[in-house]
């Protein structure tokens, strides 16, 4: 979010519906849209950036990149570059400009992989990237 705020004057923020997020792994880990979207209102907030954001409820994937031509940036991991890249060519199909796609590194956890709410939800990391004690079972 860092980057999108540094290069952006206004910030889209897409957050997973409750609907696509049943879709994700370790989906009864997922906390409810109100409940995730407060918690981005509250960071944005204490960043001071919460006035320059509006944030909107995701029902497929790419939300409106698709669709709204006033979109002009997409801030993409390296991972998630070549779903960027298509999402360019799909608005090019559609008589759309192409997003300037800005790529961002990977937070890393304690661990050296990076920090992803489907690591949270599995208990692997918790949301600062800090490792969690796997506790056994009974012997």
């Amino acid at each position: 979010l860092r980057r999108a705020f540094d290069v952006g004057e206004e910030v889209l923020i897409g957050v997973t519906s409750d609907l696509m997020a049943r879709e994700k792994r370790q989906a009864e880990a997922v906390r409810p849209f109100e409940e995730r979207l407060r918690a981005i209102e509250g960071f944005l907030r204490q960043e001071g950036w919460l006035s320059r954001a509006s944030l909107m409820r995701l029902e497929r994937p790419e939300g409106v990149l698709l669709d709204d031509p006033s979109v002009e940036a997409l801030v993409v991991s390296r991972e998630a570059l070549p779903r960027g890249l298509d999402i360019n060519r799909r608005r090019v199909e559609r008589g759309l400009p192409p997003l300037s796609l800005e790529v961002v590194e990977m937070v890393l956890a304690e661990d050296g992989k990076p920090i992803s709410s489907s690591r949270i939800r599995a208990g692997e990391i918790d949301e600062e990237g800090r490792l969690k004690l796997k506790t056994e079972g009974p012997r």
